[in-house]
């Protein structure tokens, strides 16, 4: 038996991918009484997903109009949910480039930050074992241990910079690469050991306190994943 809270997801997911893969594109107004129709659900329960995408900026009640879905600008793009279904939309590429470009501004600083810190420590510890484990499920083929690996190699740098505003990136961050393990069009998400190896530049740079080198190694690894996303996007 589906629950509410079962019926109130699928509803959610469903409206979000649609919107996200442009099939109910800006400016369509989203009848409740349709899509309850659609689903064989309550209007309360659509009512709830809508305020749901509401919070993150796709919809939005317009008086004498309806809820109706609103432009790109207006999403929360750093939310990872929006990042989840834009990850499976058509704007896959779009995102990993845009996030990556983003990224490059943030994740140099925070490598710093650990790597300068009075006692990197504990994060530089997480941070190096995450990398020489991304190094281990290479020698394994493990691909789904090497992104739980990377996962856990950019939420360490981003929260051990001590930023707040860093660490909650984290999330966003995480959301991202976990949307290239569903990406048949990736060619780059068969996990290499080079990438593992800039990984691990990172992490050594960290643990020996050089913030210099931790912020230029973290810089090449993400400037060529960025330039990896963009040779494999396809022409449009």
């Amino acid at each position: 038996m589906t629950t509410a809270r079962g019926l109130h997801a699928h509803v959610l997911e469903t409206l979000g991918q649609r919107i996200a893969d442009g099939v109910l594109p800006a400016g369509t107004v989203v009848r409740p009484e349709l899509v309850a129709g659609e689903f064989g659900v309550s209007r309360s329960v659509v009512r709830e997903a809508l305020r749901v995408l509401q919070s993150l900026g796709l919809v939005e009640p317009r008086q004498r109009v309806g809820t109706q879905v609103l432009p790109l600008t207006s999403w929360e793009l750093l939310a990872p949910t929006v990042i989840r279904w834009r990850g499976a939309s058509p704007a896959y590429f779009v995102q990993q480039r845009e996030l990556l470009e983003l990224r490059l501004g943030v994740e140099p600083v925070a490598a710093a930050l650990v790597a300068g810190a009075a006692d990197p420590g504990p994060s530089g510890e997480a941070v190096l074992l995450a990398a020489r484990d991304m190094l281990d499920a290479c020698g394994r083929e493990d691909s789904r241990a090497y992104l739980e690996a990377d996962v856990r190699f950019h939420r360490a740098l981003l929260t051990g910079s001590g930023n707040a505003v860093f660490t909650h990136f984290a999330g966003t961050v995480e959301a991202l690469l976990r949307t290239r393990t569903s990406e048949s069009r990736d060619t780059i998400s068969r996990w290499t050991r080079d990438a593992a190896v800039r990984h691990e530049a990172v992490a050594l740079a960290v643990v020996a306190g050089d913030a210099a080198a931790a912020g230029e190694a973290a810089t090449a690894l993400l400037r060529v994943t960025r330039d990896e996303f963009i040779a494999e996007a396809p022409d449009t």
